[in-house]
């Protein structure tokens, strides 16, 4: 990637069945991870697979709103 940020919606469902992402017809990325809510682990779960998505290394992704949220703004 470039040196120009991107930021980007994301809605987190935890305790999934499976972890996947996908796109709703707003655009917005649905990440559903198996992870729970409790401790931050559904952020860190959430980090891991959108660093994987997106091929960039998992300390370029940062949560800039909505930590505690099921719906998170992302920057790359």
């Amino acid at each position: 990637m470039n040196d120009s940020k991107r930021i980007f919606n994301v809605r987190v469902i935890p305790r999934a069945r499976r972890n996947e992402i996908t796109v709703d017809e707003n655009g917005t990325l649905r990440v559903h991870t198996t992870a729970a809510p409790a401790d931050g682990a559904a952020n860190v779960a959430v980090i891991k697979m959108l660093a994987e998505y997106f091929h960039v290394p998992k300390t370029s992704l940062e949560i800039i709103r909505g930590a505690t949220s099921r719906d998170k703004v992302i920057r790359i």
